[in-house]
């Protein structure tokens, strides 16, 4: 299984960002991290003679995870081994914003276990930076970037972004051929979306956010995958590129949709076929996880105290769990297995979803191919993926 930690702090909200962050002071970053810490703790309890179970992959995601302290992240990373059986060769990745991290810092991650750094630039020109309400400069990322290499990181991924205000494709060439210069493991590159309640999106209402056309937009996304596959990255997912053999594990986990479990403000989970999600308001969650003593006396009322205190429970019926599969294992670019389909539900997926396969397939979206086990995939085609969510949401059961 996989284990998210979220980390909700940040030093200032981004422009274009919807995630569940807010700036805060050192005494409620001590807070939240004690009541985390209990949050972890709980799980173990409950789980009780089940034993630990082995966990794969660990992300620590936000906000930004790095402005905590070295003893706050090994108070974390103690109770998570309290509580789960570490694999051998386990992915733990650390989100992080360039600027946040000094040699020091960086070091004790790596004492800590943690060996994959996800750096979030998103653009190497200063002027789209400040247009973001990013806190750093492209500066602070290469020495943040040279400084996580001399510290011995040699797995690290860089976000990137493009549709921005005020962004040209000259200006993004030139972050494509600044960040590859770096030579990372993996990129993720997103298009700007604007998403309700932020800042962006007042702009956009009032008309005064100077974004790309819609062809420009559409040629820096047919760039990207240029531009990285003739650098030697192998676009695996819609967003996500990576070296042979560098692919971001806990992302293709979700995708596959291996159980994980979330914890943290507003962290889901997934323990098939329950779903699952914490409260997303601070104040409600950290009531929950304020001391030892309310939290044992959750845990002799039993599981239904223990489901209350979720703010989403949700038992995925069959259908959805052949949504999810259809729609969340068409992000990736190798596809969903039709012989995995057929495993874990009893059916063929050609019985549930002939038809609209059938209909993308006619049209050039979908593509079957067939391995060396003879084992056949279905896949989204490069006209597919641009027109992505269109083709997902029509394995959508009613």
């Amino acid at each position: 299984m996989e284990i998210y930690i979220h980390i909700p702090f940040c030093v200032r909200k981004c422009a274009y960002c919807d995630f569940l962050s807010a700036p805060g002071d050192e005494e409620a970053k001590e807070r939240y991290v004690q009541a985390l810490c209990r949050e972890i703790d709980t799980a173990g309890a409950f789980a009780g003679s089940e034993g630990k179970k082995r966990v794969e992959t660990i992300f620590f995601g936000g906000g930004t995870p790095s402005l905590l302290t070295l003893p706050q992240m090994s108070r974390i990373m103690e109770h998570i081994l309290n509580v789960y059986d570490l694999a051998d060769g386990a992915e733990i990745t650390v989100e992080a914003n360039p600027g946040t991290l000094s040699e020091e810092k960086l070091k004790g991650f790596k004492a800590l276990g943690i060996n994959r750094l996800s750096l979030g630039l998103q653009s190497a020109d200063d002027r789209e930076l400040t247009r973001l309400g990013r806190i750093h400069t492209y500066e602070d990322f290469k020495q943040t970037f040279r400084l996580a290499r001399k510290s011995g990181f040699d797995d690290l991924n860089v976000d990137i972004m493009s549709a921005l205000p005020g962004q040209t494709l000259s200006s993004y060439i030139k972050t494509l051929e600044k960040v590859t210069g770096f030579e990372p493991e993996h990129i993720s590159a997103y298009s700007l979306i604007i998403e309700p309640g932020t800042a962006f999106e007042k702009l956009y209402e009032a008309g005064r956010l100077n974004l790309p056309s819609e062809e420009e937009e559409r040629r820096m996304y047919e760039l990207t995958g240029e531009w990285l596959g003739r650098k030697g990255y192998e676009r695996y997912e819609i967003s996500n590129y990576a070296r042979p053999g560098m692919m971001c594990r806990h992302n293709v986990g979700y995708w596959v949709r291996k159980d994980y479990r979330g914890f943290g403000l507003g962290a889901a989970s997934l323990l098939d076929p329950v779903r699952f999600s914490n409260p997303s308001d601070m104040h409600t969650y950290l009531a929950l996880y304020g001391d030892d003593e309310t939290i044992a006396r959750r845990l002799q009322k039993g599981f239904l105290a223990v489901r209350d205190t979720f703010e989403e429970w949700e038992i995925l019926s069959i259908l959805r769990q052949m949504e999810e599969f259809m729609f969340l294992g068409l992000r990736m670019c190798r596809g969903i297995s039709e012989k995995r389909f057929l495993e874990t539900f009893g059916v063929s997926v050609s019985d549930i979803y002939g038809t609209v396969i059938q209909e993308h397939i006619q049209e050039g979206r979908l593509k079957r191919r067939t391995d060396e086990g003879h084992n056949i995939w279905l896949a989204l085609t490069p006209e597919g993926i641009s027109v992505s969510n269109r083709v997902m949401a029509d394995f959508l059961l009613d």
